[in-house]
């Protein structure tokens, strides 16, 4: 009874979590693209510069150089246009697509400063529609399931033997 109780228990939590899935992965979508117009912006501006005196992108990183304060600009405008290529094809994916192809593309939401900025902001709901009705009956489920197999494998060692009697 007690663990009928636990698995129950644990398959609503998974199942109101797994429910926050369509409206949190939006949040992290729009996020996613606020970032990738931000760093656009600095990549445009570094490339203009350097197009500006007749360098390519390349070029002018080659300049940077010489003080550990132009060493380390590189290094960080290096980084930048690598995120920015990185959060730019994750964003290809993610846009204009539904709940169900948002979590088919669960790996490219894996940039942490955009998961953080979207959970600090994000309000968690009771979801009224069919994604979240889906996504949380979907996530009890697996609760359920999950839940249900690790208590039968942990009481596996104290569970009676029933001992054959033997006919003398």
């Amino acid at each position: 009874m007690i663990v009928k109780a636990i698995t129950l228990a644990g398959g609503l939590a998974a199942g109101i979590a797994t429910s926050q899935f369509p409206e949190f992965s939006q949040q992290y979508a729009q996020r996613l693209g606020g970032a990738v117009d931000e760093l656009g912006q600095v990549v445009a501006d570094f490339d203009a510069t350097a197009q500006s005196v007749g360098l390519s992108r390349d070029d002018a990183l080659a300049q940077m150089s010489g003080t550990p304060f132009m060493d380390r600009r590189r290094a960080d405008m290096r980084a930048t246009f690598s995120r920015h290529d990185t959060l730019s094809i994750a964003l290809i994916r993610l846009e204009g697509q539904g709940p169900f192809m948002r979590a088919y593309y669960l790996p490219q939401m894996r940039d942490t400063q955009i998961a953080k900025a979207a959970w600090a902001a994000y309000q968690p709901a009771v979801p009224l529609n069919f994604a979240g009705a889906l996504f949380g009956g979907v996530g009890f489920l697996l609760g359920v399931l999950g839940l249900g197999l690790i208590l039968r494998l942990l009481a596996m060692p104290f569970r009676r033997r029933k001992i054959k009697a033997t006919a003398t």
